[in-house]
């Protein structure tokens, strides 16, 4: 198999079991999935569903109870925790729905942190902030604070800095949750080139009308996947009133 043909995520009948006996917790069950490079994927579920605690294994944040997890043909569990965490810094980009935004930073410098921690040279992470940062409509406000940004404009922000270590997989955790329709719009169409230009993507929400900006859906309940299949063209998003 060549390293086109490896799946990015590459989930084995993955587990995960909080607490014992009759008070343990089983909040997945034997989930297998696989994501092919440049795919894009929506996983939803309600509350309790394990889609959380999904996102949390597939970033490398927990760990499974059984069960394994490859992330672009790497094994993860097999992993120190310092080759873990240089594998979470190059190989993931995360969007939050909090946004998760340094406050006293500038939007550059904000792009910029994952870099530095990767220890990029200062030049070179400059440049590659200032292009992610265009990209996502922002070359404009590269030199504002987070408190001077919309929510939408913080989220955009939270896009470029995952972006810019060019990460195997994109992980977007809710990123819709916390903006009004405009923004959502903005967000979902950005997502959206980014997967057109070949970025892999998978994206945690509850919302029908962002998960139909997908490719592919799959829904978990009780721990379970019971659903997972492939998105109709995405309709557009309604204003609200």
């Amino acid at each position: 198999m060549s390293a086109a043909d490896v799946p990015v995520l590459d989930v084995r009948d993955i587990t995960k079991v909080y607490g014992e006996g009759e008070t343990a917790v089983h909040a997945l069950r034997g989930v297998s999935l696989q994501v092919r490079r440049g795919d894009y994927v929506a996983i939803m579920g309600t509350s309790g569903s394990g889609k959380s605690t999904l996102m949390n294994i597939l970033g490398c944040l927990d760990v499974p109870t059984s069960g394994r997890y490859l992330l672009d043909g790497t094994d993860v569990g097999a992993l120190s925790e310092a080759r873990l965490s240089v594998l979470r810094n190059r190989r993931l980009g995360f969007v939050f729905q909090s946004f998760n935004l340094i406050p006293r930073m500038s939007a550059l410098a904000n792009v910029e942190l994952p870099m530095a921690y990767g220890g990029v040279p200062a030049g070179e992470r400059r440049r590659r902030a200032l292009a992610a940062l265009e990209l996502v409509g922002l070359g404009d406000r590269v030199r504002h604070e987070p408190n001077e940004l919309s929510g939408g404009q913080q989220q955009r922000v939270a896009v470029a800095r995952a972006l810019v270590t060019a990460p195997a997989l994109l992980l977007a955790d809710e990123p819709t949750g916390n903006l009004d329709t405009r923004s959502t719009r903005d967000v979902l169409d950005i997502l959206g080139r980014l997967n057109a230009r070949g970025r892999t993507i998978v994206l945690i929400t509850h919302e029908d009308e962002v998960a139909a900006h997908a490719r592919r859906v799959v829904r978990l309940v009780d721990g379970r996947i019971v659903e997972d299949r492939r998105n109709a063209p995405a309709p557009a998003l309604r204003e609200a009133t």
